[in-house]
């Protein structure tokens, strides 16, 4: 049977509100959001995540911070970016997290006569051996069963194909399938993890109407039956990446009327 989640949500601020929320809802865990203050490693006790977390029957994700540039140019900024990943495995693997969910960073572009030039592909040797030093570093610091898992982001460049093939080469890592994601980008990057399928492990699945995601599922126009059947084959947990509680509830009813209800 699927796991279901949700993600660490603005209005309830802090541990013990967002841990409660899923506890009632009857979730099967909560995806730590990094972004925000209260999630930070420096920050986060692992005695209290323990105790108002795994105590209560609730999994634990995490999701990286969305900035983390692990190849920027500047050496200091990429070194805190590394050092953030490793800190964050340390605490996955002392609290048995299974999975940091990763944004590749796709960096800056410059505007020319011709159109964008993105640093990144520009610059692809550099961004290439940082990657190479992410892959090392996360080998290095994963404990066992802790996965990281890149995730699409609307459109992979090629730059990042090349990095996520490069990755992949560790079994540290997986992949995350955006469904919202993957609908505005009109199936490219499910086209390009499906070579890759058996690394797909985590989901996040939140509805799209093309302009807009993120949108409370059965309000947009994707595939969330295609994405449930994919997620049951390769047994994904499936985090409901809606931003509001009463988008979580309509979710959660809509997953009762048109999924639970046919299994």
């Amino acid at each position: 049977m699927l796991k279901f989640g949700m993600p660490a949500l603005l209005e309830l601020p802090g541990l013990e509100a967002c841990t409660s929320f899923c506890e009632r809802q009857g979730l099967d865990f909560l995806e730590l959001n990094m972004n925000l203050p209260e999630y930070q490693p420096e920050v986060l006790d692992p005695d209290l995540l323990r105790r108002l977390a795994l105590h209560k029957g609730i999994g634990l994700t995490v999701h990286l911070d969305e900035t983390l540039n692990v190849c920027d140019f500047n050496s200091d900024i990429a070194r805190a970016a590394q050092h953030t990943v490793q800190k964050t495995l340390e605490l996955a693997a002392r609290l048995e997290i299974p999975i940091l969910n990763l944004h590749l960073p796709s960096g800056v572009y410059f505007t020319l006569p011709e159109g964008k030039v993105w640093l990144f592909d520009r610059y692809r040797d550099h961004y290439l051996r940082q990657m190479e030093q992410l892959r090392q570093m996360c080998s290095q610091y994963a404990g066992a069963g802790v996965t990281v898992c890149a995730e699409n982001c609307g459109g992979f460049h090629r730059f990042q194909q090349e990095a996520l093939e490069l990755l992949l080469e560790s079994p540290v890592f997986g992949l995350t399938l955006d469904v919202g994601h993957d609908f505005r980008a009109q199936g490219t990057d499910r086209l390009f993890m499906e070579r890759y399928s058996g690394r797909i492990v985590h989901l996040h699945l939140h509805d799209s109407d093309g302009q807009q995601d993120h949108l409370p599922l059965g309000e947009g126009q994707a595939d969330l039956l295609g994405a449930l059947e994919l997620a049951e084959r390769r047994n994904c947990r499936v985090v409901l990446e809606v931003k509001t509680a009463d988008g979580l509830n309509r979710s959660l009813e809509w997953l009762h009327t048109h999924y639970r209800n046919k299994n």
